[in-house]
């Protein structure tokens, strides 16, 4: 049976990623690059100077930091550890190249997607929530489509990317500490519990914590693999692009594996232009929705170009990718213990452990916003609820294939429609990134009216009267 839906869910990915997504991704994304004038590039340091600014009045809903680290939450998990891995052992070092080149075209469609999400959020009893569905309905006029968009992030992020999560946990401590699966499942699944049962608050306070503690450890232990073998990275650059353009054979396949490798496994891991991250962003108190948008692009690169590569160097430099019969989350522990001991095997467990809960809790965050999008009860929401424990659950039962491409499959169903929105609608965050630009030129701090643009009517919560609570400092004149 397992094979039969394996089979099924391996031709929907063949005919999804071979024939459209690929393209589709990289077009929206350089189209965005040009049209906003290469954002995630020239405005790196401005993404720096709103997070540093990102406090949120008490009781208006989450901070831009909180936001920002419950969408990096999603980002960093399994993904960064296991699917960087898998990538790797299927796609060869080319892989990583093509992991770069998502995050850095993405980096715009990141932008797009995420100041429309803050342009159109509307007010909940928590605050604001907001994301795809809603510029679908509200930007677009699209009810339906935002309807069925809500159908898909719910299933995909609430219960079958959490299955990956949960999956990845149970083989690292299966690994490292010779605990059954089962009981790893009961584990996750009750810590689940207790957490998405307190709320998006709940949830905003432990992504805070958890985010900054569990990528600083694991980059620098990587990074201290990096260094300790500095003399071997300029050969593993040059294996890296030499399998991106074909020009060695690798482990792996060819440059048509490392390319669809590199780029599945870097948009599970960074989201950019999925449609996801926007559901956090548009939970912000911001003054301009152009901030969250870089905030959000910032997250993008902290996710692929740090987190990924560190995991990527690690693996290639040990040579443990040529191993055969290892790949996912047992490669990478076996790459990093080959360079500071067997302590690693330990270490990566609990990294996992906290990028995965991390990742589920944001996860399901995504699933309940949807979830009132479709205007579901407080009855469908604890339904929701019990469906995630129990996905956390069967996900550290199940099979590492049926999973990973069961993820694959929806992830290019839900990147597919909201890249279809993005692109209709780009014009208008064109729009709000020159108000924006205008404003920091004039030596003030951004504030944003929806009514000083066209196109956006329907953005009920940027009225001039909420603009007034954020005029009070001057700063300093900024070309950007």
């Amino acid at each position: 049976m397992f094979e039969i839906i394996n089979s099924i869910i391996n031709t929907g990915n063949t005919i999804l990623w071979s024939y459209v997504l690929i393209a589709v991704l990289i077009g929206v994304g350089l189209l965005f690059t040009i049209k906003t004038d290469f954002v995630q590039f020239r405005y790196i340091g401005e993404m720096f100077k709103v997070l540093g600014g990102s406090g949120a009045k008490k009781g208006e809903g989450v901070s831009a930091f909180q936001a920002f680290c419950i969408s990096v939450a999603s980002h960093v998990g399994t993904g960064n550890l296991a699917g960087v891995a898998i990538a790797v052992s299927v796609g060869g070092p080319g892989a990583v190249f093509w992991m770069w080149v998502i995050a850095l075209i993405g980096g715009a469609s990141s932008f797009v997607e995420n100041t429309l999400a803050q342009a159109f959020k509307v007010r909940d009893k928590n605050g604001y929530r907001g994301g795809p569905a809603y510029y679908m309905e509200k930007a677009l006029g699209q009810k339906k489509m935002g309807m069925v968009f809500s159908v898909l992030i719910t299933i995909s992020f609430g219960l079958v990317f959490n299955s990956v999560q949960a999956n990845t946990v149970s083989f690292a401590f299966e690994e490292a500490f010779g605990i059954n699966r089962v009981a790893v499942g009961f584990g996750l699944s009750a810590l689940t519990a207790m957490v998405i049962f307190g709320g998006i608050k709940r949830i905003a306070r432990v992504a805070e914590v958890l985010v900054p503690v569990m990528a600083s450890a694991y980059v620098m232990v990587a990074l201290f693999v990096i260094l300790k073998n500095f003399t071997l990275i300029p050969g593993i650059f040059l294996m890296i692009f030499q399998g991106a353009f074909g020009l060695k054979a690798a482990a792996g396949g060819g440059i048509g594996a490392a390319m669809m490798m590199g780029i599945k496994r870097g948009l599970f891991s960074n989201e950019a232009g999925m449609g996801s991250a926007p559901n956090a962003a548009a939970t912000s108190q911001v003054s301009h929705p152009v901030k969250q948008g870089l905030l959000q692009t910032l997250g993008v690169f902290v996710d692929t170009i740090l987190i990924c590569s560190s995991t990527a160097l690690v693996v290639l430099v040990s040579g443990a990718n040529q191993t055969e019969g290892l790949t996912g989350i047992q490669l990478t522990q076996t790459a990093l213990s080959s360079q500071v001991g067997s302590w690693a095997n330990l270490f990566i467990a609990v990294c996992i452990m906290l990028f995965a809960f991390s990742s589920i809790i944001g996860n399901y965050y995504y699933g309940e916003s949807n979830i009132e999008f479709l205007e579901g009860s407080h009855h469908w929401l604890k339904l929701f609820r019990v469906a995630v424990i129990l996905m956390v659950f069967w996900g550290c039962q199940s099979a590492v294939s049926v999973v990973w491409n069961m993820a694959d499959l929806f992830m290019g169903l839900m990147v597919l429609m909201n890249l279809i929105a993005i692109a209709k609608l780009g014009h208008i965050v064109v729009d709000i990134l020159a108000d924006y630009k205008r404003q920091k030129a004039q030596g003030v701090d951004p504030v944003f009216v929806s009514a000083n643009i066209e196109g956006l009517e329907k953005a009920e919560v940027w009225t001039e009267e909420h603009a007034e609570q954020f005029r009070e400092k001057k700063v300093e004149s900024v070309n950007i």
